[in-house]
């Protein structure tokens, strides 16, 4: 089977996973990155290398050994894009790419191909009902919007070449090596900034990088998967001010959370250019799991507790 974006931050734990139940993996990375974070299982590995991941992205040579695809590789959500055409940019990688590697591995008679996709096809934000796997998409931005083409494309591909296709959409995903806002929020507990958040009564569905790899791998392999899209997440969820305690219990540390009414929060946001940041912050994004629990069976293996006790494990060797 082959993984793209192999020795990205998602891909280093799936593909451990992945090998540790005994699976034939061929990593693929760019051309430009190294194998530090695949280390130690190197050994366990083929290694494949491309160039980009775009229209032109060919892997023919590797697809006679491969007879399933677990796709991460893309471009990323960015904080603070300056592309002039930013769905153009999203949709060079997110869109054409994936419709490049679908169209070669229908070719090559790849039995599977899964595609790790994203909530923000769903949209930005719940208000009572959780999000649903079969939703209408209601992507707000370019980033959303690329992902949820590129769910189209594979579809169609699939379809048209007898390949099963699956569509993962995760939330926020932690794990060690975290990226992004869950790192600056890692950096800020362990320095006891106070937190402004209180006030805030909301709810947020996340998964740890462990639950998202062994998911994955069990939609390898089951039969009832083929065709479907997914939404996955831990076991439980919860208010933005809950997290960062249990955050601040796994680094050991108190946390310094201070009452702010959520309006003051959105004028602060708004006046220093970090609207979306506040919304993200304050707002509720909540997922329903049923449809992995009914189909595939699968519920979290392990606890929210357990994946932010080895994400501040990591972050406190590394800091």
């Amino acid at each position: 089977m082959l993984v793209t974006g192999a020795n990205g931050f998602i891909g280093q734990h799936l593909c451990r996973r992945l090998v540790e139940s005994g699976k034939d993996v061929t990593a693929c990375i760019r051309e430009d990155s190294n194998e530090s974070s695949l280390a130690d299982i190197l050994g366990s590995l083929r290694i494949c290398r491309m160039p980009s991941l775009d229209a032109d992205t060919n892997l023919s040579a590797v697809f006679h050994q491969v007879d399933a695809v677990i796709h991460l590789a893309g471009r990323a959500h960015v904080m603070h894009d300056t592309s002039p055409d930013p769905l153009g940019e999203f949709r060079k990688v997110n869109v054409s790419g994936t419709e490049s590697l679908a169209s070669i591995a229908a070719q090559n008679g790849v039995k599977r191909f899964i595609y790790t996709s994203s909530i923000k096809v769903n949209g930005e934000m719940t208000n009572g009902a959780p999000f649903y796997a079969d939703d209408p998409a209601g992507y707000r931005d370019p980033y959303g919007q690329s992902k949820w083409e590129a769910e189209e494309r594979l579809r169609q591909i699939a379809e048209e070449g007898r390949m099963e296709w699956v569509i993962v959409r995760p939330p926020l995903v932690y794990g060690p090596e975290v990226r992004g806002n869950f790192l600056t929020l890692l950096k800020s507990v362990r320095r006891r900034i106070p937190l402004p958040v209180g006030r805030l009564h909301n709810s947020r569905s996340l998964v740890s990088t462990f639950n998202l790899s062994d998911f994955l791998s069990v939609l390898l392999d089951h039969p009832a998967a083929a065709n479907n899209r997914f939404l996955v997440a831990d076991q439980e969820d919860l208010s933005t001010p809950d997290l960062i305690r249990r955050i601040a219990a796994a680094l050991h540390c108190p946390p310094r959370i201070i009452p702010c009414p959520e309006a003051f929060l959105r004028v602060a946001g708004n006046a220093l250019g970090r609207k979306a940041a506040v919304q993200r912050l304050i707002s509720s994004l909540v997922v329903d799991r049923q449809k992995a629990r009914d189909i595939v069976g699968w519920s979290a293996p392990t606890t929210l507790d357990w994946g932010l006790d080895r994400t501040a494990e990591w972050f406190l060797k590394v800091s």
